[in-house]
């Protein structure tokens, strides 16, 4: 699969390169020339340009792409890219920093596929790792969101089902997943659940007991 990534950054670059060790090409978009000759270095295929900007995500590739994430800390460059590869067919992932209020949350929501926060999910997994290194319980990322690891079992009626299909209550939103025993990784819309999966997934606080009654089988 090809995936368009917006901003070289910290978030940009671990994405890019993590998706890239799952086997999957990348090309990076970014104005800044110092990001843009470190991602070459990093072995990316880069344009330099203006990631808001359709005719530069044209030139990346975007009509072919599967997904685009936005990942620069400019909201309006993010939701601008993520119309242009809405336009063009693409799964979209936006970046929001932990600033803006719930209002600017809601507003975007609705017009893409994934909203990631990345301060809010780092500070949720040192929290975690201070209390005992397990990732497996719920830690709270925003007033009125959780994040929760479930492990996949046999009976779960998720089993067999791509990640596309899985139709969780009340907007949650699947942020990770790993075979057994491997790392939680960025979780593709083919991938299809098997038994001992893990997956990590946002829900707003009061819709957590209803997404576990989704995944897990009725004798959890």
């Amino acid at each position: 699969m090809r995936f368009v990534i917006v901003g070289y950054g910290r978030v940009g670059s671990r994405t890019a390169r993590i998706t890239t060790e799952e086997g999957h090409d990348v090309v990076v978009v970014d104005n800044d020339p110092d990001r843009i000759d470190r991602a070459e270095s990093d072995g990316f295929e880069t344009i330099r340009g203006d990631g808001a900007d359709e005719a530069t995500l044209i030139d990346a590739g975007i009509e072919d792409a599967a997904a685009i994430g936005a990942f620069t800390p400019d909201l309006n460059v993010n939701f601008a890219a993520c119309m242009v590869g809405d336009h063009h067919g693409c799964r979209t992932v936006l970046r929001i920093d932990e600033d803006y209020r719930q209002g600017i949350y809601e507003k975007y929501a609705a017009d893409v596929d994934e909203i990631i926060y990345p301060e809010r999910l780092g500070a949720a997994g040192a929290k975690t790792a201070m209390l005992g290194g397990d990732f497996n319980v719920v830690a709270d990322i925003a007033s009125n969101l959780q994040l929760t690891v479930l492990e996949i079992a046999d009976d779960s009626p998720a089993v067999g089902k791509r990640m596309s299909e899985l139709e969780l209550p009340g907007g949650a939103r699947i942020y990770a997943h790993g075979r057994a025993r491997e790392s939680l990784t960025i979780p593709l819309p083919g991938t299809e659940l098997a038994a001992g999966d893990e997956i990590a997934v946002i829900t707003e606080t009061d819709r957590a007991e209803e997404v576990r009654e989704t995944l897990l089988p009725a004798s959890a």
